[in-house]
């Protein structure tokens, strides 16, 4: 029987692919079996989706294939979707297969919660994946399209966002900036078309510096944006959504970006969940099984305040550097490594060449912000694949 230990990594997100990198090189050859399973070949930047979703960008460009990342000598790549997580066998189920482990890595990412709000999970888009910013982008101008064809049909000109987070903001920001072309594209006024942001929360971006959502809202407000904020979405229909004051918004098009919660995957394995996310031990293992480590949407950490931290990009990579210390440490019997987020600031675009953020403490706004947010992202090209990912994908 082989004594070379065996990892699985389930996920090819944030926080897979930097464990993945990570593993490929500090692990000598031979020293473990590293197999990285992922239902796409091509690893997805979930912050740039609001733009190709909106069409101010081509789907394209947020995708990287992963065998541009990967080094096949040192990782084995498996196309296929998770079925069954069984940690009591040391065994992942595939579609088309089974995986056996000595060390498992879950990175699978978040689902969109819905709160149990009636109609969301049915009638509202979401943006997830590559194939769902397709079809946003499709059903949009598909809108304008069939509002040509019958010209008292104005709700097909009503966009309605659920959410004021980062996502939902972002996205705003650059389907607004978006309606003036498909506009001139229709021949349609723009005076006809809205964009609506419902918010439960008594502020958009909550949580955010005041001064810098302020300067958002106006930045928005001044694009033709309208703001329902302390409002909760009731039921969402085939024919718009009904809000908690009872009034109801006619629209054929509702773009949720409400909150993330843990994979289902998670929670039907048998580990303890919290909105489907597992409390994590500060080595990032399951506190029920030393062998599983799980990292991004689906693990629950929490600060020095005791508040959970929030389900970013950045956590996802940092865990995923920690993991993959790990993982060799446990390997070669040496001492782990305790979480430790470092909070290098946020950043959120609010459309082309504008942006709010806070940098090292420093409150960021307007153009400067938006340059930011470029760095950003090409730092995290850089990270994952070096100067030639970087002029291939980077926008400058």
């Amino acid at each position: 029987m082989s004594t070379v230990p065996r990892i699985v990594i389930l996920g090819a997100g944030y926080g897979g692919v930097l464990t993945a990198l990570r593993l490929q090189k500090e692990l000598n050859y031979n020293e473990a079996n590293v197999t990285l399973v992922n239902k796409h070949d091509y690893h997805y930047i979930t912050t740039h989706l609001h733009m190709p979703a909106a069409g101010t960008d081509d789907p394209e460009n947020a995708r990287v294939n992963i065998s541009k990342l990967i080094d096949e000598f040192k990782i084995d790549f498996v196309k296929s979707t998770v079925v069954q997580i069984k940690p009591t066998e040391k065994k992942v189920i595939l579609e088309d297969g089974t995986l056996s482990y000595d060390y498992l890595v879950i990175a699978l990412g978040g689902e969109s919660e819905t709160f149990g709000i009636p109609g969301l999970q049915e009638y509202a888009l979401a943006i997830r994946s590559i194939n769902s910013v397709r079809l946003i982008r499709e059903h949009i101008e598909y809108q304008f399209a069939k509002f040509k064809r019958e010209p008292d049909r104005t709700d097909y000109l009503t966009f309605v966002i659920g959410g004021a987070g980062f996502t939902g903001i972002e996205f705003i920001g650059e389907l607004a900036d978006r309606i003036p072309k498909l506009c001139k594209e229709f021949d349609v006024d723009p005076a006809l078309v809205k964009i609506i942001n419902i918010e439960a929360a008594p502020t958009v971006l909550p949580g955010f510096d005041p001064e810098l959502v302020e300067y958002a809202m106006k930045v928005l407000a001044d694009k033709g944006v309208t703001f329902k904020i302390a409002t909760a979405i009731k039921q969402c229909t085939p024919d718009g959504v009904v809000l908690a004051t009872g009034e109801t918004i006619k629209t054929s098009t509702v773009v949720w970006t409400g909150g993330i919660r843990g994979n289902r995957l998670v929670e039907q394995a048998g580990f303890e969940t919290m909105r489907g996310r597992v409390k994590v031990d500060p080595y990032l293992r399951t506190t029920q099984n030393g062998h599983v480590y799980i990292i991004g949407d689906s693990s629950l950490m929490f600060n020095d305040e005791g508040r959970p931290y929030p389900p970013t990009a950045q956590i996802a990579m940092q865990q995923g550097v920690t993991c993959a210390f790990n993982l060799v440490a446990a390997i070669r019997n040496q001492p782990m490594r305790e979480f430790k987020f470092d909070n290098k600031g946020v950043v959120a675009s609010l459309g082309k060449g504008e942006a709010i953020g806070i940098v090292f403490g420093r409150k960021l706004k307007g153009g400067l912000a938006a340059f930011m947010k470029k760095l950003i992202d090409l730092r995290y090209l850089f990270i994952i694949g070096g100067v030639t990912l970087v002029l291939r994908k980077g926008k400058f």
